[in-house]
């Protein structure tokens, strides 16, 4: 069973988690917190696999807890659920070790599959939250837009032609399905593409892709 902690200051927001969670059977809710401490200590007594935190809470807020999380819970991973936020709070949920970062209004099977994926050692990125993701931390970067797209060019002469044209579509926040649907390829073939484009390019995840695409100006309707 996959042990996990919903942290969000709002009752019915918990409830309707660990209704949509109790829907499957691998995954159990084996505790609630309305606050980021909260979350810390629980997750710290039921030894749980995988953190569901919202970003705003009082008296801790799910930023500060997921820095603190693997001090208080070794080996737990943390998903940030939460509304559309301001560009640094995205880049601080990619970059202080969330395993995946889910809006509010996504659908009850990709947020099992992310938890699932979560407890797998994997990140997980909805699409709606990946165009989210990138449209933020594309605004502001410190790089110059010249340098960006020279940097990025470089590092993508690794990929072949195919690889090239399936990134795009990353770049565009697209899930493998509608990708694949875009270029006549299969689901899973598309996740073959993905997995073997972020290994050659050192990506961890498909943010990361994604916003070098982006940076490249790479274009999947071309």
């Amino acid at each position: 069973m996959i042990r996990v902690l919903v942290a969000d200051d709002e009752p019915l927001i918990r409830a309707g988690i660990r209704m949509i969670l109790g829907s499957a059977a691998d995954i159990e809710v084996v505790a609630e917190a309305a606050d980021g401490r909260e979350a810390l200590e629980l997750a710290r007594a039921h030894r749980v696999d995988v953190v569901l935190l919202d970003i705003q809470m009082p008296v801790m807020d799910g930023l500060t807890a997921l820095g603190e999380l693997p001090r208080a819970a070794p080996g737990a991973r943390a998903l940030i659920l939460t509304t559309f936020g301001e560009r640094e709070n995205v880049l601080r949920a990619v970059t202080e070790g969330g395993a995946g970062f889910l809006l509010k209004d996504t659908a009850p099977e990709e947020l099992i599959q992310a938890v699932r994926a979560a407890a797998s050692g994997n990140a997980f990125l909805s699409p709606a939250a990946t165009r989210h993701i990138v449209d933020s931390l594309a605004t502001g970067r410190s790089a110059s837009v010249a340098a960006r797209g020279a940097a990025a060019r470089r590092r993508l002469e690794v990929l072949t032609g195919r690889e090239l044209e399936v990134l795009a579509l990353l770049g565009e926040g697209l899930s493998n399905a509608d990708a694949g649907a875009r270029i006549h390829m299969s689901e899973a073939t598309v996740k073959t593409y993905v997995s073997r484009i972020l290994a050659k390019l050192g990506c961890e995840n498909r943010v990361q892709a994604a916003l070098l695409a982006r940076d490249a100006e790479l274009d999947g309707r071309d």
